[in-house]
Order: C-alpha cells, then structure tokens, then sequence
C-alpha cells in the first residue's frame, strides 16, 4: 500500500519536510517513490508547495494521505479537485 506522507529534513529544532509518496511498510525518512511537495512549518506563514497534478495522481491511483498531508491537501485545495474528479467520473459511468 502506498502512503503519501511528511519525511522530516533539517536540524533539531528547525525541520522542514518533504511530502512524499512511499510504501507504507518503509521507514518514515527511507526510500520514497516520487516527490510530491514540501512542507515548511518554520516561515511565517507556514511554506506550503504541492505538485497538485503529482497529488492527483497518486490519490486516483489508490495512495492514501496521512492525516497532517490530508489537512494541507484541503488548505492547497487538493481534496477539493480530487472529489469533483471522482463525482465526474461516476456520471460518465
């Protein structure tokens, strides 16, 4: 199963992170699969920059968010185009 998830980078007290898609079994900064972002908590405000096309990509093909990746999914409006996305593809069915 394929997780899209934060893997930690920087120092102690100063992280940024980098959103990733990786197996789930696989270490929390071990070997990914694609980058899909990055995330850092530490400006003011918070940078946030997702690759919204890489997003939708690994969500249509199963990949499933982690609850902090699904909370700046739905501030870049990621969900949003991911659910139309699904509604449009259940009316041309």
């Amino acid at each position: 199963m394929v997780k899209i998830r934060l893997q930690r980078f920087g120092t102690t007290k100063r992280p940024f992170y980098r959103v990733v898609a990786a197996e789930a079994n696989k270490k929390r900064d071990g070997r990914y699969l694609e980058i899909v972002g990055l995330y850092d908590p530490t400006k003011e405000p918070a940078l946030i920059q997702i690759d919204s096309e890489k997003a939708l990509k690994w969500l249509h093909n199963g990949a499933q968010p982690t609850d902090t990746v699904k909370n700046l999914f739905t501030k870049m409006g990621i969900n949003k185009l991911y659910t139309e996305a699904k509604i449009e593809a259940k009316k041309h069915k």
